[in-house]
């Protein structure tokens, strides 16, 4: 078990993979979201790199950072080099991990440079309209045995994990056994390495859809809606008081001596 004041490794989190210690892993987008994952005790995070700045590591504090690299349409990242310099940017900010979607060459290259890349096997979103669009994949034998065979090249090149998307249990944890790499599981039943869900979806704000393996555990929604209220509330008796007065008060104004405002207007001849 990893020290709570102890920043993890990757060396670490394999360890974990060894003794079948189950992972616990949020996507968050904001300081707070960040902070309060450290303070649970999280163990890894996946923060988009236009969310991860140094703000964002230290309010993530021991949690096991894997940063987004954006690809595709999502980014202007586009050949090996592009990708390597913004890991290694984001390795600076202290970044532990690096997602990364893009081409077999492009992640063998991140991996011969020392990062530790985590790629994406089975419904891979921005890749999902050779899959059939948003749906599991690796229902049948040879959808399952082409998840089996990317993620056997994947370990070829050197890659430390992978998320693993909406496949069949039973693949996923014949999967996982076989590989030596973390299997970062989204909607891929218990046997993953890692339990992956949204921020969005266990703080129960989510706009649009809402996957199938999401769980939720507060209802953020409604605190976000009665927020809402009492902001526009407040802003209407703002307005209030600037239309009758009663806004500013004394208290709210900076004041002046007698004696210096009558200096001043005598200096100005009024």
């Amino acid at each position: 078990m990893v020290a709570k004041s102890t920043r993890p490794t990757v060396a670490d989190i394999r360890t974990m993979k060894s003794r079948g210690q189950k992972i616990s892993m949020l996507y968050v987008t904001s300081l707070e979201e960040a902070a309060a994952a450290d303070a649970a005790g999280v163990d890894m995070l996946s923060i988009e790199s236009r969310f991860f700045s140094p703000e964002m590591r230290e309010a993530a504090g021991r949690c096991f950072v894997q940063v987004g690299l954006p690809y595709g349409p999502s980014g202007n990242l586009v050949t090996a080099e592009d990708y390597l310099k913004t890991a290694y940017h984001f390795m600076r900010i202290g970044g532990d991990c690096f997602y990364c979607a893009a081409s077999l060459d492009i992640q063998k290259t991140l991996c011969d440079n020392a990062v530790p890349v985590v790629a994406h096997v089975g419904l891979i979103p921005s890749q999902c309209t050779w899959t059939g669009g948003f749906k599991a994949v690796g229902r049948t034998a040879d959808s399952a045995r082409a998840v089996w065979d990317h993620v056997k090249r994947l370990e070829a090149i050197g890659c430390f994990g992978a998320e693993l998307e909406v496949v069949p249990d039973r693949v996923a944890e014949l999967i996982t056994a076989s590989t030596p790499m973390i299997m970062l599981g989204m909607g891929a039943g218990p046997h993953a390495d890692a339990q992956y869900l949204f921020s969005e979806d266990v703080l129960g704000h989510t706009s649009g859809h809402k996957p199938r393996h999401a769980k939720t555990y507060r209802n953020f929604a409604a605190e976000y809606e009665r927020l809402q209220h009492e902001r526009i509330a407040a802003y209407r008796e703002f307005i209030a008081d600037v239309q009758t007065g009663a806004y500013p008060e004394p208290q709210h104004v900076v004041q002046i001596t007698d004696d210096e405002f009558s200096t001043f207007r005598t200096a100005l001849r009024l």
